[in-house]
């Protein structure tokens, strides 16, 4: 099957990878549900982690929960495209699944932290699109984790700590954003999508357009 689906352009168009990533508690995980429920052109990649399931979870549609053992066979098969250590358990993309879905034109979206978004930078810098979300300021930060009821206090403050080394790499991205409005926010991604989606390098038939087009217009001339 050729790859690539049709865009607006009329052109087959290659996926992309997009990547939104934050501090816990600054909101990726929410805009990451908004853009998966509103935008039909983009699929969730589901992590497979270590770390224990929380009540509002599910398998297989939020992540795959795994064993160590198995977390770390698949990483020496050279299955995930990125992994990460995240508050003391592991993170990962299963390779196979991204590669289908990009060859096929469809565009993944990754809620991914610093760690597993620099390895995919490093292993498809061309396929992927980096989303840094920041909080207003650490009190509302604070604030946000204490909200969502999940953690214990001490899981809360380390969260905290953890936040000041994943804030400081913002400027790995390709753009940051401020979470201050929830639906600010998300409207501004759908802008930032809609645009890369369209970037020329992605349009794998304008060779073939701009050399018919060139044609038509020269037999127009004579």
């Amino acid at each position: 099957m050729a790859e690539g689906t049709q865009s607006e352009a009329g052109t087959r168009r290659r996926g992309l990878m997009f990547v939104l990533s934050s501090p816990s508690g600054a909101g990726k995980s929410t805009l990451s549900r908004a853009l998966i429920e509103n935008d039909k052109g983009i699929e969730l990649s589901i992590s497979v982690t270590t770390r224990e399931r929380r009540p509002s979870e599910a398998e297989g549609v939020h992540y795959k929960f795994i064993s160590k053992r198995d977390f770390e066979r698949m990483r020496q098969a050279d299955d995930l495209l990125e992994s990460a250590e995240v508050h003391g358990n592991f993170y990962g993309t299963p390779r196979e699944p991204v590669d289908k879905a990009l060859s096929a034109g469809r565009d993944v979206l990754f809620d991914i932290d610093y760690q597993g978004t620099i390895q995919l930078y490093e292993k498809m810098p061309t396929d992927v699109v980096g989303v840094f979300i920041l909080p207003p300021s650490a009190v509302e930060l604070k604030n946000r984790l204490e909200r969502r009821a999940e953690d214990a206090p001490a899981v809360i403050a380390r969260r905290l700590s953890n936040a000041r080394t994943e804030i400081a790499q913002w400027h790995r991205y390709d753009y940051v954003l401020i979470n201050e409005d929830l639906n600010r926010t998300f409207i501004a991604i759908g802008h930032i999508l809609a645009a890369e989606r369209m970037r020329r390098a992605r349009q794998l038939d304008l060779d073939t357009t701009v050399a018919r087009l060139d044609k038509e217009l020269g037999d127009l001339a004579t």
